[in-house]
This record gives structure tokens, C-alpha cells and sequence, in this order.
């Protein structure tokens, strides 16, 4: 079967994009699952509920360094919810769970137009600053408003070998909800309980944070050294 392809900027992009070395710093927190929804109700998708009434968001802030889609940093919101048609609950639905994605700044015009175009990936053009030493930490700013700033303490090192997985992502734009099957890679992982503190800005953005009872601490905070994913096409499920 002949590859997909995109052309984005006068570049052509053969599927699945590949992304050869990324870093990642990551907080999954615990909150109110009616909150969420209501939150993600126009992608009519259903928030996984882990536990009664609480859903899982994951914050991160990913580095890509060598890739199909350039240099450059991100910022998510993800919020874990049902495959389509599934109303599982409970801790074990988290298998089988996937990350709708609410939002995606980030500050390389190209990569702008490759996730809006091939994925329906809710990307806008962010600035950012990036603090590195003992701590890492950064600042995510849009249209010149501050979004969110998390520092995170070290973690403890996870002694794994590093294996391949396979996940899913949910988009919605322009009316059409997108599920996009990834793989990835991590090595170099640190990991520790809380371990981040999270300040809100003035963006239309942080008021959607807060609306999820943010900033809290985190259930978890992580980082890998060494990411690798590969991206497949995006498909329309409604």
C-alpha cells in the first residue's frame, strides 16, 4: 500500500511523521469528572471516569528536537476519555483510555500548520520560556497573555528497558472529531509523587485550567531524556 502524503509549506510529509528525538516533562492530576466534560462536551466524547465523579487531565511540555515536523516546543492539555462508544469506569478503564487533546500551543509556524491540517490539532502560536539547573520550569504565553508556568522537582530514575507503545489522541475542529493512533519510545525517565508547582495566568486558557480545579498537586510528575514517536493519519469519527 502506497504512503499517505501531506503537503504543508511547500514540504511533503510522508506517513506516519516520524520523530526522532524529543524530550518531555509531564503532570497527570486528579479532577472533577463533571467539570472536564463540560469542558470537552463539544467533542462528544466521554471523559473517563477512574474513580466516581474524577477524571484524569495530564499536563506536558514537550521539546521536539530532530523530526519530520522541525524543532520546536509544545504544551498540552489532555484530558483521558472513553473510546468512542464505550462507557467504561473504574481504574482498569484507564487501559483502554485515550488523551483527548483541549489544547496545543506551540511556537514554530510550521508544525502550526501541519497538526491543524493533518490531525485537527487545536495548535496556536505560543511563546515560551524555558528555565533549566536544578529545577526545570517554564512559562507558556499566548497572544501575550501568560497561560501557565509549572516547575518541577527532580524525579527518582526508573530503571526500564525502554519498549515501544502504542496510544491513541482524540482532535476536534472545524466541527469533526479525529482519532490519530502514535507510538512512542521513552527512555531516560524520572519519576516522583506531586513534584510540580503549577501557576495560572490571565489567558482565556488558565480560566479553562482553573475551571478544573487547578492549580492542585499533581498525582504524578515525570520526564524522559529520550523520546521517539511515530504519528499515523488522522481518522474521522464524526
Amino acid at each position: 500500500m502506497t504512503a499517505s502524503q501531506h503537503t504543508i509549506a511547500g514540504t511533503v510529509l510522508t506517513m506516519p511523521v516520524q520523530i526522532r528525538k524529543a524530550n518531555q516533562h509531564m503532570a497527570m492530576f486528579s479532577i472533577d469528572a463533571d467539570a472536564a466534560q463540560r469542558l470537552i462536551d463539544y467533542s462528544g466524547l466521554q471523559v473517563c471516569r477512574y474513580l466516581p465523579g474524577r477524571a484524569i487531565a495530564v499536563l506536558m511540555l514537550m521539546h521536539y528536537i530532530d523530526g519530520d515536523l522541525g524543532q520546536y516546543y509544545e504544551f498540552g492539555t489532555s484530558i483521558m476519555v472513553n473510546p468512542p462508544g464505550s462507557d467504561a469506569s473504574g481504574p482498569r478503564a484507564l487501559g483502554s483510555a485515550g488523551a483527548f487533546i483541549h489544547h496545543l500551543p506551540v511556537d514554530q509556524a510550521f508544525t502550526l500548520e501541519a497538526g491543524t491540517t493533518i490531525w485537527g490539532y487545536p495548535k496556536v502560536m505560543a511563546d515560551f520560556t524555558i528555565r533549566e539547573g536544578a529545577q526545570f520550569g517554564f512559562d507558556c504565553v499566548v497572544d501575550g497573555q501568560l497561560v501557565i508556568g509549572m516547575d518541577f522537582r527532580r524525579g527518582l530514575p526508573i530503571r526500564l528497558t525502554p519498549r515501544q507503545q502504542a496510544q491513541r489522541s482524540y482532535s476536534h475542529r472545524d466541527g469533526v472529531t479525529r482519532e490519530t493512533g502514535f507510538e512512542h519510545t521513552l527512555d531516560g525517565v524520572r519519576t516522583r509523587i506531586g513534584g510540580v508547582r503549577v501557576r495560572l495566568g490571565d489567558h482565556p486558557y488558565a480560566k479553562e485550567l482553573a475551571s478544573l480545579g487547578l492549580p492542585k498537586r499533581a498525582i504524578v510528575s515525570s520526564s524522559a531524556d529520550q523520546v521517539q514517536m511515530t504519528f499515523g493519519d488522522a481518522q474521522e469519527i464524526s
